[in-house]
């Protein structure tokens, strides 16, 4: 079994599903992040990706354009998070709940719009639709062993690489990255420093939005070729718990989302040794879940360690200023 892994994990390949199962994970963890960070937490990226991948392959399919059905798919994204923030923001509903609720929807209406249009519950096969294309990046793929890993890639993968750098920027360079932060720190101060919380909370979900769209449609458009019920399988979850991992920060999402990708790729070589196909599917939950409590009970004791050193502090130096 040990050696098993250790071929698994020194070989090309496995890296190379590492990033194709990591780049949607990514994605909508990014944002998660960026909605957590101006205060509301978009519990509808799994609504979102489940109507984007489904979008995505009957526009793709209807116009017989790859691109236009991914416009698409990242329509259907962004409007289910408007559809959130109308709830959420404008009739003050629980986002949480909202969240939830739209996710059900999702769950339930793309399978009845399958139906409608295939007379499939299950997959879209009978649809021509496309498939986003991979890229072969010149001169890196002619690199030994990280050519078979980087370049090859599909679309997707780079522009989940790419969407780091901007959220990144977003959150800590631009001005309103600034006014993300306000907002979610204290909205009343936010709104009395002239910034609207309502408009940034919206313009949060809209990136949070394309940010799944693109996820979504890589699902049924890339990571596979066809649209099948419940083709998100949970990460929009998986993402708002990663992104509490993540610190906040466009790069700690990379280490929270690698974690799904390692153990998800992992699972793929698992298949070929015998075990039970339903642990093999939970691994990457199990696994990413476990991390994510690991982490999180480390930073909390370092945190605490932290206020218990500077309390006592605090303490030795009124016991010094009372004695004087």
């Amino acid at each position: 079994m040990i050696h098993f892994i250790v071929g698994v994990v020194t070989s090309a390949n496995y890296w190379f599903i590492v990033l194709r199962s990591t780049a949607p994970i990514l994605l909508v963890t990014l944002g998660a992040v960026i909605t957590a960070q101006a205060g509301i937490m978009n519990m509808a990226l799994e609504g979102s990706m489940l109507w984007a991948a489904l979008t995505g392959v009957i526009v793709s399919a209807a116009t017989q354009n790859v691109w236009i059905g991914l416009l698409a798919g990242i329509g259907a994204s962004v409007l289910v998070a408007l559809v959130l923030g109308l709830f959420a923001l404008k009739l003050d509903a629980n986002p949480v709940l909202s969240g939830v609720a739209l996710n059900l929807v999702a769950t339930g209406g793309t399978v009845f719009v399958l139906f409608s249009l295939t007379g499939d519950k299950g997959i879209s096969s009978s649809l021509a639709s496309k498939v986003l294309p991979s890229l072969s990046i010149p001169v890196v793929k002619d690199i030994p062993w990280i050519g078979k890993v980087v370049s090859g890639q599909n679309i997707v993968v780079y522009i989940a690489a790419v969407s780091v750098v901007v959220i990144d920027l977003i959150l800590r360079r631009f001005a309103i990255g600034r006014r993300i932060r306000a907002t979610g720190e204290n909205v009343e101060a936010a709104r009395a420093a002239g910034i609207n919380p309502v408009r940034i909370k919206f313009f949060t979900l809209i990136i949070s939005g394309i940010l799944a769209g693109f996820a979504g449609c890589f699902l049924s458009m890339g990571y596979t070729s066809n649209f099948t019920s419940g083709i998100a399988a949970g990460r929009g979850y998986v993402a708002n718990a990663a992104q509490v991992v993540a610190g906040g920060t466009a790069v700690g999402s990379i280490f929270a989302a690698m974690l799904f990708g390692l153990t998800d790729a992992m699972a793929t070589y698992l298949q070929n040794i015998g075990l039970m196909p339903e642990l093999i599917q939970a691994l990457p939950y199990a696994v990413t879940i476990l991390g994510f409590v690991v982490v999180t009970f480390v930073r909390d004791r370092r945190e605490a360690e932290r206020k218990r050193k500077l309390f006592a502090g605090t303490q030795m130096q009124k016991e010094k200023t009372d004695a004087a």
